[in-house]
Parts: C-alpha cells; sequence; structure tokens
C-alpha cells in the first residue's frame, strides 16, 4: 500500500518531532536521526504498512535503532 505523499511527509515531521521532544536533542539531530534510519526507509517504501503505525511506536522503532541516544 502506499501512502499519500502530502500526508506522509507530515507523519515524518510528527515523527521528528515527537523523537527530538523525548530525547531533548536538536530538530536537526532528530532529522539526521530519522533520514538515517530503517525506520524512514520501511516508512518510504510502504513495507509492513509502517506508515499507519502511531507516531508513538514510531518513535519507539527509532529509539531502537539507535541506543546510544537518551530517552526520557
Amino acid at each position: 500500500m502506499t501512502a499519500n505523499r502530502n500526508l506522509l511527509r507530515m507523519k515524518f515531521a510528527h515523527v521528528i518531532e515527537a523523537y527530538a521532544a523525548r530525547t531533548g536533542c536538536s530538530l536537526d539531530e532528530a532529522l539526521d536521526v530519522f533520514y538515517t534510519s530503517r525506520t524512514y526507509e520501511f516508512m518510504r517504501d510502504g513495507v509492513s504498512d509502517m506508515h499507519c503505525m502511531s507516531i508513538d511506536y514510531l518513535v519507539d522503532e527509532l529509539l531502537e535503532e539507535s541506543p546510544a541516544r537518551p530517552s526520557a
């Protein structure tokens, strides 16, 4: 299944903002983490309908991918 590109971009933004808020990192750092992650690739490519998951779930996935990052 493919998502509407505009809705997908909005979801990306929400995930990035939530990641930054949860970890206390800057938005620039959160952008870097997100756009270099498998989570982003899966969302972009529609793998397992990852783009349909909640923001909290997706942030948890990012945190699992980058365990060196602090979590709140």
